[in-house]
């Protein structure tokens, strides 16, 4: 039987302007969906092994349309909970050059954040389960979806599951001190943690020497010495980073560094222009567990996440649908972007 990977958090209903129009020009806009483990669920399903999606969403006919947009590409969405007010929007102006995308979100009120935890049967989802992960997003959106995220992380442990985070702090969702008391809480039943510079240290304090994001400029050693520190602090088995090399809104470099208490493993770097860099993170996510999970080591792991994310910067939406083998095609050159026939 293929593994089996859970993730647990929010969908949302995207809105986004055609092309590169900002919000003030635009007059109609794209819809889709996505959400950070929504969109590994996806991702994971696209490599071969069974991805279930935890979530919920208002009984209307906008929180269906959302679980049939999952439900297409393969998702289990059997333990999805129906229920509350509304399903959260975010609205994107995609940016070009030196101008920066910009989000707008409209979640205050969804049905996620008004969640209770005996609304989900932890025994029933993490039956057969190998992998559970979940991010930094859906503790940010209420306290008591921070209690169901802590629920199925120690749930998950219990049962010898694999835990991962990806920390993704959100400004617009919780402030630097409730995310580090709440992180700092949830990271301690976590396995694999994932994110980059900012995250860490926003969400735990971990300051990188020498990084300034604005400029462009990484210092790998600095990564290096954050990664030792929160080995020392939690115990992670493997921690990971993903690289962005801030050109424009329009090119960046791309890589990741990771690190398994003993050796780090910095990838290869992609240049990359841009078509969509919103759901990069989640594809790295997903890539690296999907290595590691079906048994690669840590850096081959690595390198498949970082191709399959490279590839998801050119593909519209949220979601990464990058084969299997185009990613792998990737890991072993093939760049060129040559007409397949």
């Amino acid at each position: 039987m293929p593994k089996k990977v859970v993730t647990l958090g929010e969908i949302m209903l995207r809105l986004s302007t055609p092309g590169f129009e900002r919000f003030v020009q635009a007059d109609s806009l794209d819809v889709t969906y996505g959400g950070g483990e929504a969109n590994v669920a996806v991702a994971i399903c696209n490599y071969g092994l069974n991805g279930t999606f935890v979530t919920k969403v208002p009984d209307n006919p906008l929180g269906q349309a959302a679980i049939n947009h999952i439900r297409r590409y393969g998702v289990d969405t059997q333990f999805i909970a129906r229920g509350g007010k509304r399903l959260g929007i975010y609205f994107l102006e995609t940016g070009a050059s030196m101008r920066a995308s910009q989000v707008v979100y409209d979640r205050a009120g969804a049905s996620i954040s008004d969640v209770e935890i005996s609304e989900f049967d932890f025994d029933k989802i993490f039956e057969g389960a190998d992998w559970f992960h979940t991010t930094g997003i859906t503790p940010a959106l209420s306290d008591k979806a921070a209690a169901l995220t802590e629920a199925a992380l120690k749930a998950a442990k219990a049962k010898g599951i694999t835990t991962s985070i990806d920390l993704n702090y959100r400004k617009k969702l919780w402030s630097k001190e409730k995310a580090r008391e709440v992180m700092t809480r949830l990271c301690q039943y976590v396995d694999v943690c994932i994110g980059n510079e900012e995250d860490a240290e926003t969400t735990l304090g971990f300051v990188s020497k020498g990084t300034d994001v604005t400029k462009g400029e990484l210092n790998l050693d600095g990564y290096k010495d954050v990664f030792q520190q929160m080995k020392a602090k939690f115990g992670f088995k493997y921690i990971a980073s993903t690289l962005r090399e801030s050109y424009s809104a329009s090119d960046n470099g791309w890589s990741a560094l990771v690190y398994d208490g003993s050796n780090f493993y910095h990838t290869k770097q992609y240049e990359v222009r841009i078509v969509d860099r919103v759901g990069s993170g989640d594809s790295f996510a997903s890539g690296f567990i999907y290595g590691l999970v079906s048994g690669m080591p840590m850096n081959e792991a690595a390198e498949f996440g970082v191709a399959a994310s490279a590839l998801k910067h050119t593909i519209p939406g949220d979601l990464n649908h990058a084969t299997l083998n185009e990613v792998k095609d990737l890991m072993k050159g093939d760049g060129s972007g040559r007409v397949q026939r």
